[in-house]
């Protein structure tokens, strides 16, 4: 039995807790899937989901095994990780975790501006949420990230925060001002449409307080659609009855939607580098500048506080700014 597989899946569920949606996730059908579990639960002889025609949930042996089954796969993803290093001669890296919102040209822009400051290391980047990328820190599979606040961080510090704000993608008909590009929209205003904006897995602390923001602000969303990509966020929009929330950055060009500024700007992301504390890698302080630099000047954000780095300890906090 290829057990390592097997505990994949069963780690993906978990968190899904929707069969379907985890064969999305891991790339495969939904029976193959069904199958590994049950071949899991009969090699270890325990039921490990209780399953019905309206959801599934984690039995007791199945809470249980879900943090040692993720303490095992990072091992062994830290045995791939130490493999490849040793098949491209021991190369120093930087392993760092990135969004998958940031966009083509900044991930560019990040990897030829730390390949002039560090031309000694490769840099290692990988596409994940900040959950993730919290877990990946602590269990020692990524050096350094760029996460999405607020989030439940321990053992970790933080570089400068940054702001982001957000603006609205509309279909091009139902835009304000028509072809004025500054026009601004009230989100009291978004109350017939939908939301579409990024899954909640992947920063659950920016998702809730955004969605909390929305309804503070007077917009209450009919429906709340999850995307993981930007062009399915826009092939929602352009059916006309979605909107999505994205930064300017995220506008695109495409043809049928137009975005537009929040008025008053209620609404911004706010983003940072972290790493392990104390004693990080060689490398992970030049990443925090680089990516510090280049979201300043790729993706206009703004610094929120002008402080050292700083250890930071879980506390209530707010990810958007009203």
């Amino acid at each position: 039995m290829n057990l390592v597989g097997h505990l994949r899946c069963f780690v993906v569920v978990a968190e899904e807790l929707h069969f379907g949606r985890a064969a999305e996730r891991l790339g495969m059908a939904q029976p193959p899937l069904s199958q590994r579990i049950q071949r899991l639960e009969k090699e270890l002889g325990v039921r490990l989901f209780d399953r019905s025609s309206r959801k599934v949930e984690l039995t007791a042996p199945g809470a249980l095994l879900l943090d040692e089954a993720r303490d095992i796969l990072a091992r062994v993803d830290r045995v791939y990780s130490v493999a490849e290093r040793a098949r491209l001669g021991d190369a120093r890296a930087v392993r760092a975790g990135l969004p998958s919102d940031l966009g083509g040209p900044i991930v560019a822009a990040l990897i030829a501006a730390f390949r002039e400051r560090r031309p000694d290391l490769r840099l290692d980047l990988r596409e994940t949420g900040t959950a993730e990328q919290v877990r990946a820190l602590a269990e020692g599979a990524l050096d350094a990230g760029v996460l999405r606040h607020p989030c439940a961080a321990r053992d970790l510090e933080f570089g400068p925060m940054l702001a982001q704000p957000l603006g609205v993608l509309l279909p091009a008909g139902a835009a304000p001002g028509g072809g004025e590009q500054d026009a601004e929209v009230d989100l009291a205003d978004l109350g017939a449409h939908d939301l579409v904006t990024f899954p909640r897995e992947e920063a659950p602390g920016s998702h809730d307080e955004l969605l909390a923001a929305c309804r503070r602000h007077g917009y209450a969303p009919p429906a709340v659609h999850e995307a993981r990509h930007p062009q399915f966020a826009v092939g929602l929009v352009l059916a006309g009855t979605a909107v999505a929330l994205v930064p300017r950055a995220a506008d695109g060009s495409t043809p049928g939607v137009v975005w537009r500024p929040l008025a008053g700007e209620p609404l911004s992301l706010r983003t940072s580098c972290a790493w392990r504390a104390p004693d990080p890698p060689d490398g992970v302080a030049d990443f925090a500048a680089v990516a510090t630099a280049v979201l300043r000047r790729e993706a206009g954000m703004t610094p929120l506080d002008r402080a050292p780095a700083r250890r930071v300890v879980p506390r209530p906090s707010s990810g958007f700014l009203a």
